[in-house]
């Protein structure tokens, strides 16, 4: 019973030495780190997330087994189980590494991230971190890697659909047709954000706050409008018409002056572009323009229009411009 004793104090340190680095030692190197805002740094602190804990456990497993009593054959087959537990948490971490270094690069060029990538690179770094570890502890993999590779076609032919989605997925990517914060509208009428592109689906958040999923295959041969490419800033336009007995001038200039107060305030970034209008119909009751001034996406028109409405209302007022509306004059003959 003795000599039990000495492998048990190895677990017993084990467990504490991983229970005081993860909740000691780790994370006050990790609020430390943060703190001075280090690039990448929460990236790598959540990849190592639980792994103190576990490698200090498997050193205190490791070290039980070399000085407890049991036989070599034994002590073989549990330092192996170690080994593969140790090489998989590593696989694991660089899995996550890769994932969420790819995510960091993605938003960096293009802003935002998609799911895709980083679950595609997370899966190779496992898949390719697995056929070490074999290979590692002795298990020969050409047999393995022969067989994926039949299974493959075969698996390939049953989840035709499935693949279509996957590289429906990385063509929407890879073509920058349609990007993760971009606002689209389908043909059947469907419209709002894109939140996601996955393996197998893009997600669309309308303005209403629902979800509306499509297959990647779909949205890839369908007919869809993105309003953030080549670029986010668009043309807000606007009918209005005025009465017959307006001074046009006027009213030309005290629109664009109505119109920079907007974009002050919804645009400011665009002041620099003019708002300008266009008149273009003689009306049955009105003289018609069309107004036309920049904001920073689509979805700032509503506002945009909502704020020209109220501002123009108000300042026509003050300035004599009448907004005419239908009138009819009816004469009755009496008989």
């Amino acid at each position: 019973m003795m000599q039990w004793i000495i492998p048990l104090i190895f677990i017993l340190v084990g467990f504490l030495a991983g229970i005081i680095g993860e909740k000691v030692i780790f994370n006050r190197i990790k609020s430390f780190v943060i703190k001075r805002q280090i690039p990448g740094s929460e990236i790598i602190f959540q990849s190592l997330h639980r792994m103190t804990f576990i490698w200090f456990v498997l050193a205190g497993f490791f070290w039980a087994i070399l000085s407890s009593p049991v036989k070599p054959g034994i002590a073989n087959v549990l330092q192996k189980i170690i080994t593969i537990i140790l090489l998989y948490s590593v696989t694991l971490v660089l899995a996550r590494l890769t994932a969420g270094f790819v995510n960091l690069f993605v938003q960096r060029t293009e802003g935002v991230s998609t799911s895709l990538l980083s679950n595609l690179a997370k899966t190779i770094v496992l898949v390719l971190g697995t056929l070490i570890l074999l290979q590692t502890v002795g298990i020969e993999i050409t047999p393995i890697v022969t067989t994926l590779g039949i299974g493959g076609l075969a698996v390939g032919l049953a989840l035709q659909d499935t693949l279509a989605n996957l590289f429906s997925g990385f063509y929407l990517v890879i073509s920058k047709q349609v990007r993760a914060g971009d606002y689209v509208k389908l043909d059947d009428g469907h419209q709002g954000y894109v939140t996601d592109i996955t393996w197998r689906n893009t997600t669309i958040k309308e303005i209403s706050n629902n979800v509306i999923i499509v297959p990647n295959s779909k949205l890839a041969s369908a007919i869809f409008t993105n309003y953030h490419l080549p670029a986010k800033e668009i043309t807000l336009t606007m009918n209005v018409g005025v009465s017959y007995d307006s001074d046009l001038e006027l009213v030309e200039k005290v629109t664009i002056e109505v119109a920079k107060e907007v974009m002050q305030e919804i645009a400011p970034e665009l002041i620099q572009i003019e708002p300008y209008l266009r008149f273009h119909t003689f009306n049955d009751f009105s003289i018609d323009y069309t107004l036309y001034m920049r904001v920073s996406e689509y979805f700032d028109q509503r506002i945009g229009k909502h704020l020209l409405v109220k501002k123009l209302h108000k300042r026509y007022q003050q300035e004599g411009i009448e907004i005419p509306f239908p009138i009819r004059e009816v004469y009755m003959r009496s008989v």
